[in-house]
């Protein structure tokens, strides 16, 4: 796991001089978890950062890495006894690309998701999201998904995008 959070912060702090070439973006959102969480999660926080180069006049594509956590609730068995769940974390690093349409884009960012969690799995990580600007910074709507071998981790997320 520390091999893979070295790698992510090298290839992030590899991009900071080219900066003239792209933008660096940041996000955080919240989200009401769907798919198979969903009966054992009831709210997401997530943040992200991104580096998109203009590929086109309207396409922008590049590297996305992020953190998600799925909040648990506690699950109640046979008589009174509770058992005790950890918070769902995972780590996503990403392909990410979206086409400008004025002050809206459409994107998607399509990679693997690293479990954060001692045994957990990761999965296929997709995340199709629509934004629009306001000002100096978009308000962003989207699904994030983690797949991985028939369970879905999911949810329906609002949030905010900032150019840095």
């Amino acid at each position: 796991m520390k091999k893979i959070l070295l790698f992510v912060l090298v290839c992030l702090l590899g991009t900071a001089g080219l900066k003239a070439q792209g933008s660096l973006k940041a996000g955080i959102n919240a989200g009401l978890p769907t798919g198979d969480i969903e009966e054992f999660s009831n709210f997401q926080l997530g943040a992200d950062l991104s580096y998109l180069f203009g590929v086109h006049n309207m396409l922008e594509i590049g590297p996305m890495v992020g953190y998600s956590r799925f909040f648990t609730e506690d699950i109640d068995t046979v008589g009174e006894i509770d058992v005790d769940v950890d918070d769902g974390s995972f780590l996503p690093i990403a392909a990410s690309g979206r086409v400008g349409l004025g002050k809206v884009f459409l994107g998607a960012d399509l990679g693997y998701a690293v479990s954060l969690n001692d045994g957990g799995e990761g999965g296929f990580y997709y995340r199709p999201k629509i934004g629009v600007g306001v000002g100096g910074f978009s308000v962003v709507g989207s699904y994030s998904g983690i797949s991985n071998d028939g369970v879905s981790i999911a949810s329906v997320n609002l949030g905010l995008e900032f150019g840095l």
